[in-house]
């Protein structure tokens, strides 16, 4: 038997255990391959598993392969190894200093152990020893921005000007970063006249938004609506929506649903010691000392990996539970039209997870107003929550649906909100915009996941 194949069949279904299982019998069988050495460490990195071992008897195989040396970093610092794995990136990337997907690894390390002050060093080091690099610089830009650290994104995007000179990717990113930090210019009518005749959907996104916050908004129709029928339709259908609110649209009840159509709430029928079970579990996996960059979460931490593909028993439960109650969710949802990002996908396809985690918010956090363009429905599973006798009767901890976000100063009111209760899971469309109003107090525990969108 093939053990390989079987094993990487599994992973694609998301039978993890089958995939280790599979994969161990692959290396087992063939000691020697450096894919089946790799996909098995790499099945048991993302089940929780130990696999520092593994990855560098796969490493010993194939020294020179960036995805392999990525992964094997996050294995050690997974398994407290964080000046190592710091270590090992650092020297790749010294040697390599255009491996882009490394700088941002490192970053991405650096930021969520702490260490924010210095989290673009390795990119910068990789700038001074090849000025002339544009993509360097671009990445770099990227990282910055993502960060929302403005002030050094200025400063690298007009070092680069002077370097390397002006180019396309270094012209959006100058517009992007002047649209998106706020300030006088951020409300100039003019700012992307120069590139009218640009198409490109990251460019045409930051249009959009420059556009509402302009108070334009059948300017901001006008540009998104050429995407509604494309591979980026994801991208724009949460800014279609606030257009059409903002217009009085009757597609805006259309693609949001009427009132809540689209947004359910389901018990999934947890007793008090099995919320405990998980509230324990999912806590000893936040070992993070910030948010990731590129999350919503503000003032608390998110887990890392696939929750759904960890071998923890509580949480094998819930996923059982909660692949059934999307199934529900599924079958109650209206008549199929394609041209809808929730109605159109098929559903007689596999539930699989595009991403599975938990969210541990502290006193004062919150998740900002956001979308899940990868996913095709949503959710949010409350686990524990402060004492309501401590935070009042107020919004604290409510999930609100629909409200614009604030940056672009709509005005747009939520158009629904949940107040958390322990248990209750919530579904709905990856498209809608959503948020969290702050806790005043305590902690806030809960696990959220996206269903993948199912393709033909």
């Amino acid at each position: 038997m093939d053990w390989l194949a079987v094993g990487l069949a599994r992973r694609e279904l998301q039978d993890l255990e089958g995939a280790v299982d599979a994969l161990g019998q692959a290396v087992a069988a063939t000691p020697a391959h450096p894919i089946a050495a790799f996909a098995y460490a790499q099945v048991l990195f993302e089940t929780g598993r130990e696999a520092v071992a593994a990855f560098e008897r796969a490493v010993s195989l194939d020294p020179q392969n960036p995805q392999l040396i990525r992964t094997y970093a996050a294995a050690l610092a997974a398994e407290g190894q964080v000046e190592k794995a710091q270590s090992i990136l650092l020297d790749v990337l010294a040697q390599h200093p255009q491996w882009l997907d490394g700088h941002k690894s490192l970053a991405t390390l650096r930021v969520a152990i702490g260490q924010r002050e210095d989290f673009d060093e390795s990119f910068r080091r990789a700038i001074d020893a090849l000025p002339d690099q544009a993509s360097l610089r671009l990445a770099h830009i990227h990282l910055l921005s993502t960060a929302r650290a403005w002030e050094a994104a200025a400063a690298a995007i007009k070092e680069a000007a002077l370097q390397v000179g002006t180019s396309r990717g270094l012209e959006m990113a100058r517009l992007s970063l002047i649209s998106e930090r706020g300030g006088p210019d951020s409300l100039d009518p003019h700012l992307f006249d120069a590139v009218a005749d640009w198409q490109d959907p990251g460019l045409d996104v930051c249009r959009v938004r420059h556009a509402l916050r302009l108070g334009q908004v059948d300017a901001a129709l006008s540009r998104a609506l050429p995407y509604q029928n494309t591979r980026q339709a994801r991208l724009f259908w949460p800014y279609l929506s606030l257009c059409w609110r903002l217009l009085g649209d009757a597609r805006a009840p259309w693609l949001d649903g009427a009132e809540t159509e689209y947004i359910q709430t389901v018990d999934l029928g947890l007793s008090r010691g099995q919320l405990a079970e998980l509230s324990s579990s999912l806590r000893a996996l936040h070992t993070a000392q910030a948010p990731y960059l590129e999350q919503s979460v503000r003032g608390g931490t998110q887990t890392d990996r696939q929750l759904f593909f960890r071998p923890i028993p509580i949480v094998q439960e819930i996923r059982r539970r909660i692949l059934a109650a999307v199934a529900d969710y599924v079958a109650g949802l209206p008549q199929p039209d394609l041209s809808h990002p929730l109605l159109g996908p098929r559903r007689d396809r596999p539930l699989l997870f595009e991403g599975s985690w938990s969210v541990l918010l502290k006193a004062g956090g919150f998740h900002s107003v956001h979308t899940h363009p990868m996913g095709w429905i949503s959710s949010s599973l409350h686990i524990e929550l402060p004492n309501q006798a401590e935070t009042g009767n107020g919004e604290a901890g409510h999930l609100v649906f629909g409200e614009a976000p604030p940056e672009l100063g709509l005005g747009l009111l939520p158009v629904h909100a949940i107040a958390p209760k322990a248990g209750t899971l919530v579904l709905f469309p990856s498209t809608c915009w959503h948020g969290t109003r702050p806790i005043t107090t305590g902690e806030r525990l809960s696990l959220a996941f996206d269903i993948r969108q199912p393709t033909d």
